[in-house]
């Protein structure tokens, strides 16, 4: 059995204690990972405090170079670390190596995009300029979904602009966080990244830390509300991405088994277990039939079964918890709304849940109003095009959503009237490198990618001279 340390101040380290790693499509352990206590906390935030003024007075060409390294490191690696992820998170070997090759793509974009200052004036008496200064140390804690990809999102715009990280993986899933935080040692300098692993009882003294300036998180929007109130004890600069309950539109002049396909496949990825998955669906009542049918039929078709097998579609659910509380959603479903495909317990090994379509519910409904994070999609019916905006609008969450249409431009009108961060048009998970994303009302706080999300990572400071 494989076991795996952590990385303090450049170092491989053994934990206090240690915690199993479960595959869960087996529901066996598989690894162990090296569990830290408090003490070796306060040593990894201490080591990155140590680093970063170094760090941050090395030249941007310097920094940016070490992450392009650090990219085809990883790239030499992909086919072992996309099996580690299918292992610790249940997704299909595809989904994992797309993951691992958007990294790459990551490490190889975000670098170019960074100007650390810009003039704003310049003229016969005065000139003034915005410099970029890095926060300091960053805590960058993770999810369980995209355990890979969601920490590089933050490690790399807090590399690239000088600060330090220490970086805590989701306790179930902490072994291709590990395997990032060594690669990464390699072509850094020793406490610039430090990796501990915790079984969720290390956050609170991570985010209190005096010396942690900055905080970015993805997450569930109720962990996300402790994270934002242990960030105000000091005013941390904090950046959130929270859940979402996703809404899909379709009009009435969509083309409904095409688009049935595409809902589908954005619904159903990585087992439903994707922030920006579509949670719900609204569909015109013209079509509500045609498109509900071909959703049945879609997931009665669907292959469930060990990620590693070619042959399967969908993986697990990604720990015992989430499969619990998702069978409970639907055994609670069935009084409320038509199980029209799956809905049925998974008998063997494996946190399996096969893909479940569920119609004539209403807007009240559980199912409709919490996000599910599960193979669980609900479908309504609508025939007034600004009510089915009020109802996609009526949630706390406005993380992102679609719009399904033949009318390309009108389509835009309507994504221009959902309140979320991101709205696609005949597309889902369309995602740029260079284009910052962030979520609207409960579904977050700040922004990641692009040039916004690098800013995220620094304090603006303007320097204005009296020539």
């Amino acid at each position: 059995m494989s076991s795996y340390k952590l990385i303090i101040d450049g170092k491989s380290v053994d934990g206090a204690s240690t915690i199993d790693v479960i595959n869960p499509a087996t529901e066996q352990v598989f690894a162990t990972a090296a569990r830290a206590d408090a003490v070796q906390l306060e040593a990894a935030v201490q080591a990155a405090a140590r680093a970063f003024p170094t760090w941050a007075a090395r030249d941007i060409s310097e920094r940016r170079n070490a992450l392009l390294a650090i990219a085809t490191d990883i790239e030499s690696q992909l086919e072992e670390l996309a099996l580690l992820i299918t292992s610790e998170q249940g997704k299909t070997l595809r989904e994992a190596t797309e993951e691992v090759a958007y990294t790459v793509g990551l490490f190889r974009a975000i670098p170019n995009l960074y100007l650390p200052g810009e003039q704003i004036l310049d003229d016969a008496e005065r000139r003034i300029i915005q410099y970029r200064t890095p926060l300091g140390v960053v805590a960058a804690i993770g999810p369980w979904n995209q355990p890979l990809l969601l920490l590089a999102a933050k490690i790399i715009p807090a590399l690239l602009v000088g600060c330090t990280v220490v970086v805590k993986p989701a306790p179930t899933t902490p072994l291709s966080a590990i395997r990032l935080a060594e690669i990464a040692s390699r072509h850094l300098p020793p406490g610039v990244i430090n990796i501990i692993v915790d079984n969720n009882d290390l956050g609170e003294a991570l985010t209190q830390h005096p010396l942690v300036a900055k905080i970015s998180f993805t997450g569930s929007t109720a962990t996300g509300s402790k994270v934002m109130a242990s960030a105000a004890t000091s005013i941390k600069r904090v950046t959130l991405e929270l859940g979402g309950n996703d809404v899909a539109i379709v009009l009435d002049d969509a083309d409904p088994i095409k688009v049935a396909g595409k809902i589908f496949a954005a619904a159903m990825m990585t087992t439903g277990q994707i922030c920006l998955a579509v949670k719900r669906v609204y569909v015109h009542e013209s079509l509500y039939e045609t498109v509900s049918s071909e959703l049945a039929r879609l997931a009665d078709a669907a292959v469930i079964g060990d990620g590693t097998n070619p042959e399967t579609d969908y993986g697990p659910l990604q720990n015992k918890a989430q499969y619990d509380r998702v069978l409970k959603l639907i055994e609670e479903t069935r009084s409320v709304g038509n199980i029209i495909a799956g809905g049925t317990p998974h008998e063997g090994p494996g946190y399996f849940i096969r893909p479940t379509i569920v119609r004539d519910i209403e807007d009240d409904a559980r199912l409709v109003r919490e996000e599910q994070f599960g193979p669980v999609l609900p479908v309504l019916s609508y025939s007034d095009i600004d009510d089915v905006i009020r109802r996609a609008n009526d949630s706390e969450f406005g993380l992102g959503g679609t719009v399904w249409t033949s009318n390309w431009e009108r389509g835009i009108t309507i994504a221009k009237k959902i309140d979320t961060g991101t709205v696609w048009v005949n597309d889902h998970m369309s995602i740029n490198p260079t284009i910052a994303t962030g979520g609207a009302k409960q579904s977050g706080i700040g922004r990641e990618l692009g040039v916004e999300g690098i800013h995220e990572f620094t304090q603006a400071k303007v320097v204005s001279a009296l020539k």
